[in-house]
């Protein structure tokens, strides 16, 4: 007997545990909406993750990314998506952070464009954080998000002109275990999202600043088409009129690169950019093609933005995005003060300043930054350069691109330093994100989710592949199996030594270290990390 889907039928969510601010956010009202998008879109977002997988069997079987020939027309069309709304028009400095109420808070007021509030890679998926994160949307919506700290007695609240907030969802691929329809998880993306736009959607498009989200980790064409079909449905559901939404998507996976004009297309309704999300982007480079070893890459240091691949792709996003009359939205500047040593810090943020320079000369609109006091810094660099709004009038016609060039990998080396750098990063970074942290400052540097993706990535392919390693005395050796255990039980002693036994296995090293180890030692390159540690941080939760 085939399923009714009509309103009467639909499952209810069954919530399985509580947390602080629940009650607020998961409305009888909210939940039932989610049932309805999960009813709608819950096989299609499915049908999307078994395309991703089955694109990806025939790359390991040796078929590389192209352009589509079905959809040629649509590259060489001469068209434009919907104007971009006028509060949206200047975009020069975004800033980047995980949903918890303080950071929120800062972020707001940090002089920054827009605040981009992370419920992806920047916040650990606790269903605590996860709550807490929906119930700040709901004070920033009544302007009564407000913080004082227990420590300090010190109160934080919203300024008077604050940075536009910009939701980003957690990505398709994830569920959220903690709500049940049927049984089986909801699809995160739809709870994220479906909760957003129920309770602030049209109190932000009344106020004119909303509703408006970055789409992350989109694969192809079709996932921007379900999510276009997603906005159409809750425009209506709420009262929202149709083009209302606002959408963002983040161009961080390597297939989305070759169907920038056809993801626009599908969205042109409700896009307003696209962005360069460097970090997924090079983890996605090395998933993508993990079965060929032509595309070995060396030392995450000397994978940069001005070089290869991604040179080839910050300057196609800036080409289709000024042809279409969008936001070209340059990438991260993961940077943060280094306190009491002033010629390190000067070192850090003049490498800031370089980047944002190379990004206004490529002719990107705005820019991301991880920290406030990297917000003047990027917003000098793009005020000089940009007396405008925006660069979208300026074309990049001249830009020749061939598939060959994005795929062009990076020359460099392997070195042992740069193995023991991705073990430490990976660890440390899982380590935090089980203790229920998801934007860690490592070595300097805000690090997020991607970060460990990248580290744990390049480990595998460095061992799949047998690639040379400059070790430490200058020999060359290669990264074994008992090479890598041997690795990962010194950085084990390390920690041990730094934090004592206590320290250790309060921070949960233990549980990350082994699914880094897992990870890198598997047959095949396990799609994301955080999937198996999502089931260690629900245990722990």
């Amino acid at each position: 007997m085939p399923l009714d889907h009509s309103a009467a039928k639909i499952q209810q969510p069954v919530v399985l545990r509580d947390a602080p601010g629940a009650d607020h956010v998961l409305t009888a009202e909210a939940l039932a909406f989610i049932a309805e998008l999960q009813a709608r879109f819950g096989l299609r977002r499915q049908s999307a993750v078994v395309a991703r997988q089955r694109r990806q069997e025939r790359i390991d079987r040796g078929e590389l990314p192209d352009f589509l020939p079905e959809t040629r027309d649509i590259r060489q069309g001469i068209w434009q998506a919907a104007p971009v709304p006028d509060v949206l028009a200047d975009r020069r400095v975004e800033i980047t952070g995980p949903v918890d109420r303080k950071m929120m808070i800062n972020a707001l007021n940090s002089g920054a464009q827009v605040f981009m509030a992370d419920f992806e890679d920047a916040t650990s998926p606790t269903f605590a954080n996860i709550i807490a994160g929906h119930a700040n949307m709901l004070d920033y919506r009544d302007g009564t998000l407000e913080f004082e700290d227990p420590k300090t007695g010190k109160s934080y609240r919203v300024g008077a002109n604050p940075a536009l907030l910009i939701t980003r969802p957690r990505g398709l691929h994830m569920l959220e275990s903690n709500v049940l329809i049927g049984g089986q998880p909801v699809s995160a993306a739809l709870f994220d999202f479906g909760l957003s736009i129920f309770h602030c959607g049209r109190a932000l498009a009344a106020s004119g600043r909303g509703p408006f989200y970055y789409l992350p980790k989109l694969e192809s064409h079709r996932e921007a088409r379900f999510w276009n079909d997603v906005f159409l449905f809750a425009q209506e559901r709420v009262g929202l009129a149709p083009g209302t939404i606002k959408a963002t998507v983040l161009i961080e996976t390597l297939p989305a690169a070759f169907e920038m004009d056809e993801i626009v297309w599908e969205l042109r309704d409700h896009i307003a950019g696209l962005n360069c999300g460097r970090w997924d982007y090079i983890f996605s480079y090395i998933k993508t093609l993990r079965n060929h070893p032509a595309y070995l890459l060396p030392d995450r240091a000397e994978v940069t933005m001005d070089r290869a691949f991604l040179a080839t792709y910050a300057a196609r996003l800036v080409k289709v995005c000024h042809r279409r009359g969008i936001h070209a939205m340059g990438g991260m500047a993961a940077a943060i003060p280094v306190r009491n040593d002033a010629a390190a810090n000067e070192a850090a943020f003049a490498k800031v300043r370089a980047d944002k320079q190379r990004e206004i000369e490529l002719g990107h609109d705005g820019t991301w930054v991880a920290h406030p006091d990297l917000v003047p810094v990027a917003r000098a660099i793009f005020d000089a350069a940009m007396p405008g709004l925006n660069q979208i009038r300026r074309p990049r016609q001249d830009y020749r691109i061939e598939p060959a060039k994005l795929l062009s990998p990076h020359q460099g080396q392997v070195t042992e330093a740069g193995i023991r750098s991705n073990i430490s990063v990976a660890i440390e970074y899982l380590a935090q994100w089980l203790q229920g942290r998801g934007a860690v400052p490592i070595n300097h540097l805000m690090e997020d989710a991607a970060t460990a993706e990248i580290s744990r990535a390049q480990l595998w392919q460095w061992r799949r592949h047998n690639a040379p390693v400059v070790l430490a005395d200058g020999k060359e050796g290669r990264l074994t199996d008992e090479w890598f255990g041997i690795l990962v039980q010194d950085e084990i002693v390390r920690i041990l030594d730094r934090l004592g036994p206590n320290g250790f296995h309060r921070g949960h090293y233990a549980s990350a270290a082994r699914i880094v180890q897992e990870a890198v030692m598997a047959e095949v390159l396990p799609d994301f990390i955080t999937t198996p540690a999502c089931q260690v941080l629900n245990a722990l939760d």
